[in-house]
């Protein structure tokens, strides 16, 4: 199968209210392109210096996600074009984003990591956290970032209940947070190659779909 027709035939099965971000980690700009061809244009990467290469060689019109952990001091070389950092876990890294976005004359679009798998290995906040955070006066602070949503990752297991349980929880908290007010949320960004179809019907409003187009790393 084709790169466009594995995109088109993804494309197909998603409702119009969830955006696709094509995961293009380690897949070279001629794969990138082709799925450009067929009409993507957002795509995700895990590492800030293999996509800003591609983002100096692609057409302009891409909207890049940074879907990996970021490390602070690697910011400022993403701060001029990054359309949204899904994996924000800290204050730190939030302020440091500011800072680099202030210095583009840009407001930099993130989404919060929220801890809800059951595994030691994954990053995030968990709840009381990510409530700490929003409500913090350091937080209200920060002019040149926008919080569009929340972002988890799932168990690696084949358990479907189990993670059917954590995109739930997810929705709860993303429900929780509108209904307090505290900051106005659009996006739920939950679901891979193996779970999309499971998180849309959990509430996801963003997929990042990697293998499933591109084939396997």
């Amino acid at each position: 199968m084709s790169i466009q027709s594995n995109l088109n035939t993804i494309k197909a099965t998603l409702p119009e209210h969830v955006t696709l971000v094509a995961v293009s980690k380690t897949k070279p700009v001629s794969d990138l392109m082709q799925a450009y061809e067929a009409g993507q244009r957002i795509f995700g990467e895990n590492k800030i210096q293999e996509m800003t290469e591609k983002w100096e060689q692609m057409p302009k019109d891409i909207q890049w996600h940074m879907i990996g952990h970021v490390q602070s001091n690697k910011v400022k070389f993403m701060a001029p074009y990054v359309t949204l950092i899904h994996g924000v876990d800290s204050l730190k890294l939030l302020q440091e984003i500011n800072k680099q976005a202030l210095k583009n004359n840009r407001v930099i679009d993130c989404l919060l990591q929220v801890y809800i798998a059951e595994e030691e290995s994954k990053f995030g906040l968990d709840e009381n956290e990510l409530n700490e955070l929003l409500t913090s006066v350091e937080f209200k602070n920060l002019k040149n970032i926008r919080i569009l949503g929340l972002m988890g990752m799932a168990t690696f297991t084949e358990n479907q209940n189990q993670i059917k349980k954590e995109f739930t929880h997810l929705k709860s908290i993303f429900d929780s947070i509108q209904k307090q007010q505290i900051v106005d949320l659009k996006t739920i960004s939950m679901g891979m190659s193996g779970d999309y179809q499971l998180a849309i019907t959990c509430g996801s409003t963003m997929v990042r779909i990697g293998s499933s187009i591109f084939g396997g790393r």
